[in-house]
């Protein structure tokens, strides 16, 4: 089975005489570096490029191209090299593209001879880069591991060489460069396939430039982390791409940049929606009606996008309702600012008509809405049904039939979100993984009017068991043992919500209690974060100890800050601060009030968490549009033992794997 991996994860190759096909959508450069145990490079008679495509074990193309085959023999490197690191680098030409960001993100694969994929990766998120470490082949233990690594630099092949150790890392650098500009005077640029497979002819062009680069359509944002994202409009939602830095639109014809496993140098185009409607007739929905390179991505991009046509449809609605009350209050003013109108009958007549107009603007505007709303509820019923489990609500059918998955899923589902025009219309509230920043489940009282009429004890509970029920869904959907969580509960108060991971056996350890307990499970996680930032910051990911576990971690902290001292506060914010960065989080279960002892110190922890409740509350800003939307967290049914049947499945899928 193919690891499709994300940055910074790794998985061990089966054999020692690979291929690492690269697919870019663009000419690129494409070489590789052969390091020590510490990854230091030295010379430049450690490096395969354009200018020198072969050393014992390697080789790679002697020119720019969109698409690469490099051949790896492991066993037949030179004596001394513990790490082989892919680079790939935009050729300095005139007219082409000059960074990442405006270039379909390339794409990755280690196959064995018979082509069969091991591992992939997409190197995604890149902007300003003109060169990327895309990933490395390491040995550790007398086996060979690969790691996708994603490290771009903005100062180009000079700054990643010179990161690596080379001398001369700008001399070098222009030398490939050059090598790469007399491999392009050379060649001559192929016509490109139309999607029939036929050559296309067109007129040539100067044999020194790059074919013009498609646009590829941007990374979609996570619902409320940036609200000021421009969004496409609706009902279709196209999601136009940007222009690339100093692209233009093809003059020599149309060019397909092939990928070996997609057909579109782009996402593909969503799949075949229903017959066109007759005219004034609304589009049937369809579940994954947005582009994406698979079904998750693409329901993902459609919830980000039911999320910011509900934005908008409340949004035209509410200015809409805003400007018939202005226009009335207007025509008032001018109406009986005539004193003849304020006797007798014209200044009631003046009223009247007023606010009929204001009426009928705020009813036209209505029925607007209604309509708009009921395209997306009835999309909504569509999707829904479709979602993953780890998109997909705890009342979902698709939980009975889970199983832990093999890889990462784009997202997770923390709740749902919906505004008052139409409260029973839920948007799926979901959160990139890995986790960017940590969770505070606010268990105060006056968090909201819900929390303020809910007794003390039984809110704290409530709260504990909305955590407990994030970190289930947290280690269902990462495969078995790359997902661990810890739990601080200092009086032993959370006793019971905490029983569903404890008897399932899932948790890294018994939850801590007590000042021993608190410092212990601190230090541990302390410790890994030192460990992994130095390994990092060093290179040197193979003298990591070997029973560190570099998996995703969680810390559950309940009734913060009962039983931490000043230390303990102190590593708990260290976590917050540098933890999401190499794997460790945190999830708070906190009264806010209750900590206001420590003052303004805890202010940068409250604001590197994302705040959620146990109960229903418009906390969730919108600067986007103004909206205070209502966030609801995610309930198990009742009755229902489907959060145990998770995790027992997690149990049963990491005692499968000996983990």
């Amino acid at each position: 089975m193919t690891a499709e991996l994300v940055r910074g994860q790794n998985h061990t190759l089966p054999q020692t005489r690979l291929e690492i096909r690269v697919s870019a959508g663009t000419p690129v450069v494409a070489g590789a570096t052969l390091g020590d145990e510490r990854g230091t490079v030295g010379g430049a008679e450690r490096i395969v490029h354009p200018g020198s495509p072969q050393l014992p074990g390697l080789e790679v193309s002697q020119q720019a191209a969109a698409d690469h085959r490099l051949a790896v023999d492991l066993e037949a490197l030179p004596a001394g090299v513990h790490r082989v690191t892919v680079l790939l680098a935009l050729p300095a030409v005139a007219g082409g593209p000059t960074r990442f960001g405006a270039v379909p993100a390339p794409f990755v694969a280690v196959t064995g001879l018979d082509g069969d994929e091991i591992a992939t990766f997409t190197l995604t998120g890149l902007d300003a880069e003109s060169a990327v470490s895309a990933l490395e082949l390491y040995r550790r233990q007398d086996a060979w591991k690969v790691r996708a690594v994603g490290q771009g630099y903005a100062g180009g092949l000079a700054d990643m060489l010179a990161d690596q150790g080379v001398n001369d890392a700008a001399g070098l650098a222009a030398a490939i460069q050059e090598a790469v500009t007399r491999g392009l005077a050379r060649s001559v640029t192929p016509p490109p396939r139309t999607p029939g497979g036929d050559r296309v002819r067109h007129t040539a062009g100067p044999a020194d430039q790059l074919p013009p680069t498609p646009p590829t359509a941007p990374e979609p944002p996570e619902p409320l982390a940036d609200p000021a994202t421009t969004a496409p409009p609706h009902p279709a939602r196209s999601h136009p791409a940007p222009e690339p830095d100093g692209a233009g639109p093809a003059t020599g014809g149309p060019i397909d940049y092939a990928h070996p496993r997609r057909q579109h140098a782009a996402p593909p185009s969503p799949p075949p929606a229903a017959p066109a409607a007759q005219p004034g007739q609304a589009a049937e929905p369809v579940a994954g009606d947005a582009t994406g390179w698979s079904m998750d991505e693409r329901l993902y991009n459609q919830i980000w996008g039911m999320f910011e046509d509900l934005a908008r449809a409340v949004a035209a609605y509410r200015s809409a309702v805003d400007f018939a009350e202005s226009r009335m209050d207007q025509e008032l003013d001018r109406a009986l600012s005539d004193p003849r109108n304020r006797i007798g009958g014209a200044g009631d007549r003046a009223r009247d008509q007023a606010r009929a107009k204001r009426d009928e603007l705020a009813s036209r505007a209505r029925e607007a809405l209604d309509r708009d709303l009921a395209q997306l509820a009835a999309e909504a019923a569509v999707v829904e049904p479709a979602l993953p489990a780890a998109y997909a609500g705890w009342g979902n059918p698709v939980w009975h039939a889970h199983r832990v998955p093999m890889e990462i899923p784009m997202a997770l589902r923390i709740g749902d979100l919906h505004l008052p025009e139409r409260p029973d219309l839920r948007i799926p509230l979901l959160v990139r993984l890995p986790l960017e920043r940590g969770i505070w489940v606010d268990s105060g009282r006056t968090a909201s009017e819900a929390a303020a009429s809910t007794d003390t004890g039984h809110l704290r509970r409530l709260a504990m068991e909305s955590a407990v029920a994030h970190a289930a869904r947290l280690l269902a959907v990462y495969p078995p043992g790359e997902f661990s969580v810890h739990v601080i509960d200092p009086a032993g108060s959370a006793a019971g919500p905490l029983a569903p991971l404890v008897e399932a056996g899932v948790l890294a350890g018994p939850p801590a209690s007590g000042a021993r307990g608190v410092a212990a499970v601190l230090t541990h996680l302390t410790r890994r974060v030192d460990l992994v930032q130095m390994a990092v910051r060093a290179r040197a990911a193979d003298s990591l100890p070997p029973d560190l576990d570099t998996g995703e971690q969680l810390l559950v902290v309940n009734d913060f800050p009962h039983g931490f001292d000043d230390r303990a506060v102190t590593q708990l914010r260290y976590l917050a601060d540098e933890g999401p960065s190499v794997g460790v989080h945190l999830m708070m279960v906190a009264d806010r009030e209750e900590a206001s002892a420590y003052g303004p110190v805890l202010d940068p922890l409250w604001r590197s968490l994302l705040r959620v409740t146990p109960v229903s509350d418009s906390h969730l800003a919108d600067p986007w549009v103004g909206h205070a939307w209502t966030y609801e967290p995610p309930a198990v049914p009742p009755g229902s033992s489907v959060l145990e049947q998770a995790l027992a499945a997690v149990a049963a899928a990491r005692r499968a794997a000996g983990r």
